[in-house]
This record gives C-alpha cells, structure tokens and sequence, in this order.
C-alpha cells in the first residue's frame, strides 16, 4: 500500500467506489469521471507504480479479468466495441501511480477523451456498477 494512493484506499475501503467485480488480486470500479457510460477500471490489490514494477502474475490477472470486463461491457451496454487502455508514465497520460488498466465501451462516431473532465452523476454510476456486476459474476471467461 501506498499513504498517498487514492487506487490503495479504494482497495483498502478507506475511500468509497462503485464496485463491479473483485479477486484475490484485483478490484475493479466504475471511474469517477467515465470517458463512457460504464468505463471501469481494473486495479492491483498490490501497490504497482506501473507495468515496470508489477509482477508478471500482477500483469496477467490484470489482463484475465480486463478479459471478462470487456465481455461483461459488451454485452450489458450494447457496444459496437470496447477500448482497453494501460499507460506508464506521466508522458504516455497517467494520471494515477497505481498499476491499472481502463475499459473504456465504445459507440461508433463518438470521439475518446481517457481522461474526461467531468464527474459521472453519482445515482448513474451506482445503478451501471450494479448492471455490470451482475453481468461480470453471471459470466465465466475460459483461459
């Protein structure tokens, strides 16, 4: 864990969130300020500053479960597809030092901003969480 890691006091539930599934090694939300309706993000149980310092066995489960909420996205929302983002550094757009990618669903003619400037209405996020939740937990994604 890290003291000044807002992605640590989500795992720790120090902070609040929208949950939408979790392991033994991760827990994913819906992002505060989505790029989309149902934009999740699948976060390390560990504290990573990025993929140079996660574990391979971070890095794949990580990569599994982005796997299942990709599936879980597209299949709830009806997307014509899905965006899954990773960034490293504060050159390449990360804003949070915590290893962490975005599933960001995706809707033809729509323009992607990862980092969108405006907060998701609270009452929207809590009902998408619970929407994708419990397509996520009805799901099984085979290796």
């Amino acid at each position: 864990m890290s003291d000044d890691c807002i992605f640590c006091d989500i795992v720790a539930e120090k902070a609040p969130c929208y949950p939408v599934h979790e392991t033994r090694y991760t827990r994913t939300f819906l992002d505060l300020f989505p790029a989309a309706p149902g934009h999740c993000l699948i976060v390390t149980r560990r504290h990573f500053d990025d993929i140079f310092s996660a574990t391979p066995d971070a890095i794949g489960m990580v990569g599994h479960v982005s796997t299942l909420i990709a599936h879980a996205v597209r299949e709830e929302l009806q997307c014509d597809g899905v965006g899954i983002y990773q960034l490293n550094g504060a050159a390449a757009g990360q804003t949070v030092f915590h290893y962490h990618m975005h599933v960001i669903p995706r809707w033809n003619g729509e323009e992607l901003d990862i980092h969108a400037r405006s907060p998701g209405v609270p009452e929207e996020l809590e009902a998408m969480a619970a929407r994708l939740n419990k397509r996520a937990y009805s799901m099984r994604v085979d290796e």
